[in-house]
């Protein structure tokens, strides 16, 4: 899964704000903002990826367990789609 083109991350005012370009301004219907963790995870959905992948990411990035990391990815991972800004 990765992000899909029609969308990127800006900081703005010290805000991570994700930006449809294009075509998808019309279908986002709510402003997203992410946090640190958020964005690191926005960018490593850059290229193709795993949410294991993620989890491994955030571990190394990040002081935290493996377990907590795989279902924060998830939990990231599943607002992106309902968002529609993942390719799957």
């Amino acid at each position: 899964m990765k992000i899909k083109g029609s969308f990127i991350l800006k900081k703005l005012a010290g805000d991570h704000i994700v930006v449809p370009v294009g075509s998808s301004t019309v279908d986002l219907n709510a402003v997203i903002t992410l946090n640190e963790t958020g964005a690191f995870l926005w960018e490593k959905l850059n290229t193709d990826s795993t949410e294991e992948a993620l989890a491994d990411a955030l571990c190394k990035e990040f002081d935290v367990a493996g377990n907590t990391a795989l279902s924060d990815v998830r939990d990231f991972t599943d607002m992106m789609r309902k968002a529609g800004v993942l390719e799957e």
